[in-house]
């Protein structure tokens, strides 16, 4: 396996591993949100997608929202994000309209397959090359990986919380 394939297998399963904290939720309670909690599904899936998409431009210099997205609205519709809706700082209790539930996951794994395709048909030479990451921050196009994965388990963690204050049943044990 390349190092480009490893890189890009991880973000994968960083995706799977969201899906399965997923499980209880539909349209009658993606926005559930408490004062808690105020992440809920559909913008943890949102953010982390358009994340993964700001991402993956960063190692293919290509910006593809494949759709998801509205660009530069603070609200969406049933399909689409608004991009201001869902990113940092945004607050998901605002009053946006967010995609479906299925919209939401879509979207999320859409993003997911996004920055995996662009980790895979990254020349090897390239991996090392710094990039203007977020905040400024300039990181070899390799570290685009640990910092999504980590960031996919936060919102994945708010995710777990929301569960519990929902009452829902455990996702391991």
């Amino acid at each position: 396996m390349t190092r480009q394939e490893s890189l890009a297998e991880t973000v994968r399963q960083s995706g799977g591993l969201m899906m399965r904290y997923l499980e209880g939720f539909d349209d009658s309670n993606h926005t559930a949100s408490t004062e808690s909690t105020p992440n809920h599904v559909a913008w943890c899936l949102g953010h982390c997608a358009l994340t993964m998409h700001r991402a993956a431009e960063r190692i293919d210099g290509r910006l593809e929202l494949d759709g998801s997205f509205v660009v530069g609205e603070r609200s969406g519709d049933a399909r689409r994000f608004g991009t201001e809706s869902v990113s940092f700082g945004s607050d998901p209790r605002a009053g946006a309209v967010f995609p479906s539930f299925e919209r939401c996951v879509a979207a999320f794994r859409g993003a997911v397959d996004r920055l995996a395709e662009a980790l895979s048909n990254c020349p090897e030479s390239t991996l090392d090359e710094h990039a203007q990451f977020f905040g400024g921050v300039s990181l070899a196009r390799w570290n685009v990986v640990p910092r999504s994965v980590f960031h996919n388990g936060f919102h994945c963690g708010q995710i777990a919380d929301l569960r519990r204050v929902l009452k829902f049943k455990p996702v391991l044990g």
